[in-house]
């Protein structure tokens, strides 16, 4: 039973890429319906904490880089003491990892709730069961915030809004001025090569756009960069907006009046902002992947895949037809429309 005797802050402890951090504001909102007096913050990398900043009900983002592939308990430790003088009520443990629990242990926080995930009986207070029953990790995240067996509600779209002082700020970075021609935002980049459209696809799609009149943003991080460098190959006028900061490229693509984007973070980040977004899914789910947000529509291949969902990061049969096969015509034809509908 969660603590409610308490305007005490709530940490919530989500899982580290940068989709899933967006996501986490559905339960921002769930939790600020429910106690509208207690702080809710969030912890956070460094390359995700400027997203907090356009979160609506998110007081700030405690930012500590904790290292990946092993336990590293010095720095759990060191986190603990950052967590200590806020005195946090609840931490909700969102990833069912051991060790994402262990700094909210450490720091004495009374109510820890996750599900039991790597057997933490000892680092949760409230251990909850039964997360296979929710058809999305968006759904398992959502139900730590409310009462163990409580019914799961519609969940409120993820939403984030700049200010116009964030967005002055920006315009005057990239030297983009409100008002000219409608601009795509195109996001090329994923993690996973499997996920990628081909970037002769993205090259394709931006020469069509071009030459409709439109603007043609690339956004993404430096890993991007060659990617970038190929699509301006066929559209030198395309503004290479990757990035450094997160926090800009978020806002490149919520400036956009649409973007395209692979199942990546950036497809999240463009939705929440409510960009009309098509998201080009090739080897994972849409039906557990897909934003809950309406301003996304997923697009797949023309003909259906034995090979298809997959969980590899590079296509084990080589030929990567599950993206390959989507055409940037289609693309296009279905981009159009959605803007046409997003001016109507």
């Amino acid at each position: 039973m969660m603590i409610q005797a308490t305007n005490a802050p709530i940490l919530l402890v989500p899982y580290v890429w940068i989709g899933d951090f967006v996501r986490c504001h559905s339960v921002v909102q769930i939790l600020k319906a429910r106690w509208p007096e207690r702080p809710v913050d969030i912890l956070s990398s460094t390359l995700c904490a400027p997203l907090a900043g356009y979160m609506p009900g998110v007081r700030k983002a405690v930012v500590h880089d904790l290292p990946r592939g092993r336990l590293a308990y010095a720095e759990h430790a060191r986190l603990a003491e950052k967590l200590k003088p806020e005195g946090y009520g609840t931490a909700l443990v969102m990833s069912r990892k051991w060790k994402a629990a262990l700094a909210p242990y450490l720091a004495g926080i009374p109510e820890r709730v996750g599900f039991l995930g790597e057997m933490r009986f000892l680092l949760l207070s409230d251990i909850r069961s039964g997360e296979k029953q929710y058809l999305t990790m968006a759904e398992q995240c959502a139900a730590l915030a409310l009462p163990s067996g409580a019914k799961l509600p519609a969940l409120p779209e993820p939403k984030l809004v700049a200010s116009e002082a964030q967005l002055k700020s920006w315009r005057a970075r990239t030297g983009i001025e409100k008002g000219g021609k409608h601009a795509v935002a195109l996001a090329p980049g994923s993690v996973w090569l499997s996920k990628r459209w081909p970037a002769s696809h993205y090259a394709r799609l931006a020469a069509l756009l071009a030459e409709r009149g439109y603007e043609v943003w690339i956004a993404g991080g430096r890993d991007e960069k060659p990617l970038a460098e190929e699509i301006r190959a066929a559209v030198p006028a395309a503004r290479d907006l990757t990035y450094l900061d997160l926090g800009d490229g978020a806002l490149a693509l919520g400036e956009a009046d649409a973007a395209v984007s692979n199942d990546s973070g950036a497809l999240h980040m463009a939705s929440a902002f409510g960009t009309p977004t098509l998201a080009l899914f090739g080897p994972t789910d849409p039906a557990a992947w897909m934003p809950l947000n309406k301003s996304a529509k997923a697009l797949l291949g023309p003909e259906p895949l034995d090979c298809r969902p997959c969980a590899q990061h590079v296509c084990p049969l080589g030929h990567h037809k599950c993206l390959v096969d989507l055409a940037p015509q289609a693309v296009f034809t279905e981009l159009e429309r959605a803007l046409a509908h997003s001016r109507s």
